[in-house]
Formats: C-alpha cells, sequence, structure tokens
C-alpha cells in the first residue's frame, strides 16, 4: 500500500500557497530521492497547517464569478492548484461523502470512486480536510505484465485503510493500486504531483479485483487522440501514418492505437477480421492479445 511519510520536528507550522510552491520550485520533486521526498513531504505538511488558504481560493473564485481564475479545474473534482515547473506541482480534490448530494446527483464514477487502478506518476497526499476517503489497497509486479485487457496481474491485497486527517502518504507509480471509497463525510486532501513527460506514454491500468486482472488503460496521450481523429477525417496520408505507426511504431500502446483507427476505416466485418489477423501475427504480444479479443468479438457478433 502507499508509504506512510512520519512528521517531523521540522515539519512543523505553517505556510502559504506560494511559499510551499516556491519552496518546490526551487528543489523540485523526486519521489524515488529520499532528501526530495522528505523535503516535499515537509512542505505539504506545512501548507496543510494553513487551514483557509483552500477556502479562501474558493470563495474569491465564487466571489469574482471565475473571471479570473487562479487555478484550474483538473478533473471533476480536482483543483489544480499551481503551473506544472520542474516536473512538480500542486493539486486538491475534494472527496464527496456518500450522503452528499454531489455524489448522488453525479455518481460514484465521477469521483473514481469503485474503480480499481494504480498510477503512471507518483504523488504524495495529504488529509487536509474532514475523515478522508477510504480505500482497499492492492500491489503488483508493473514489470510482470504485458497489459493486455484480461491479462493476470496477480494483485495482492494489503488492506482497507483510510487517509487520515493529517497523515501524508505516498502512492508509488506502477506499484500501489486502489479501489477508492467514499469518505464517511466531505474530505479535500493535497498532493504534490511527479508529472513528467514521459509518463504519458507509460501504462496506468485499471483492474478486476475478483479476478485479479487487467481491465484496460485509464491513460491515453494527446498523439493517441490525435491519430484517430485524423484517420477518421480521412486522407491517405493520414491512412499511410497510421499503417506505419501500427507497424514499427516502438510504442505498444501506440501500435494497437492504430490498428484500432484503422479498424474503424474497414466496412465489412470479414475485412476487419482479417486486419486483425495481420495485428496479431505483428510481433507486439499487447497488440497480439488485443487482436485475438477483437476477433473473438467479431466471431460472436
Amino acid at each position: 500500500m502507499p508509504r506512510l511519510i512520519e512528521a517531523t520536528a521540522d515539519d512543523s507550522g505553517a505556510c502559504a500557497l506560494d511559499e510551499c510552491a516556491a519552496a518546490l520550485d526551487e528543489a523540485g520533486f523526486d519521489p524515488r530521492d529520499e532528501g526530495s521526498l522528505a523535503h516535499a513531504a515537509r512542505w505539504l505538511r506545512r501548507l496543510g497547517g494553513n487551514r483557509d488558504f483552500i477556502g479562501d481560493i474558493l470563495v474569491a473564485g465564487l466571489a469574482a464569478r471565475h473571471r479570473e481564475e487562479s487555478v484550474q479545474g483538473y478533473g471533476p473534482q480536482a483543483i489544480q492548484l499551481t503551473t506544472p515547473r520542474g516536473g512538480v506541482f500542486l493539486r486538491a480534490a475534494i472527496w464527496p461523502g456518500e450522503g452528499d448530494t454531489m455524489l448522488r446527483s453525479s455518481g460514484a464514477a465521477s469521483f473514481v470512486y469503485g474503480l480499481p487502478h494504480d498510477h503512471n506518476f507518483s504523488f504524495l497526499t495529504h488529509g487536509y480536510f474532514g475523515p478522508g476517503y477510504w480505500s482497499d489497497y492492492y500491489d503488483y509486479d508493473y514489470a510482470g505484465v504485458t497489459g493486455w485487457t484480461g491479462e493476470q496481474a496477480h494483485l495482492r491485497f494489503v488492506g482497507r485503510h483510510r487517509l487520515e486527517p493529517d497523515a501524508i502518504m505516498l502512492y508509488r507509480a506502477h506499484r500501489d493500486v486502489h479501489r477508492q471509497l467514499p469518505a464517511d463525510s466531505l474530505s479535500v486532501s493535497l498532493n504534490v504531483m511527479h508529472a513528467e513527460p514521459v509518463m504519458h506514454w507509460l501504462d496506468q491500468y485499471s483492474f478486476d479485483v475478483a479476478r485479479g486482472t487487467i481491465t484496460g488503460n485509464v491513460d491515453s496521450g494527446p498523439s493517441e487522440a490525435f491519430l484517430r481523429v485524423a484517420v477518421a477525417l480521412g486522407g491517405g496520408e493520414a491512412l499511410d501514418l497510421a499503417s506505419r505507426f501500427a507497424a514499427t511504431h516502438p510504442s505498444d500502446r501506440m501500435r494497437l492505437c492504430a490498428w484500432d483507427a484503422l479498424a474503424g476505416q474497414v466496412p465489412d466485418q470479414a475485412a476487419r477480421d482479417a486486419l486483425w489477423s495481420r495485428a496479431e501475427a505483428g510481433g507486439s504480444l499487447l497488440v497480439a492479445m488485443e487482436a485475438k479479443g477483437r476477433r473473438a468479438e467479431l466471431a460472436r457478433a
């Protein structure tokens, strides 16, 4: 499960958001380095000691009708507090309780409740307000899987725990899997996010914890979306690019995306099966297993 970062005597006190941001900008955040990890946790804990800043940000935004945004949305319940610089930024996340109207009206999926997943980045999280969300925690060997849908990931259940008030935990990329559950009441967490440009090329999976299998990839980079749109809009150049990507791109995920885009342009079921047959023999285990699944779906249809 995520690593609990114990408080030290140097962590005491409170700081403003700009102070925390400046400290992280100056030193950066490398979760693999113990000194950097301790530094980031220290400043996150100090920011957590400032009990007013989140409320002040929200009130200021509401009062100005969000005409002058000092923070940005980051998903349906998260607020990006600082601009990414040097591979690090600050975020706040709002976790509604079971009885809150926003959860009942928007549904649990809007807040990623109930979706077992890992992360393709590491981050620190702090229990800033409220009792904190619950999670069922698992871990697994990322290097031991290929990533195809239905693959056995050999998840190991660690236990159910809550992000306690004022606690700081490190979620480790490609290791910690959690299925988040609603907080007992409205809660807020603060995050120090480790963000590298390469992360969109790294897999982030969802899982079926009952079977211990991978159910999909929950992160896609902009290049995948651009390729799908280009091929869907038509044109020989786009189709040629997708064909080359499907055959030779160094990213297996991008190769699969290219095959999917090409399959969307095939007019009939037999031709689509023939295309996926070529993909199955293309030399990528990930693509081969996904192609096998696509062909099975076509056969059932």
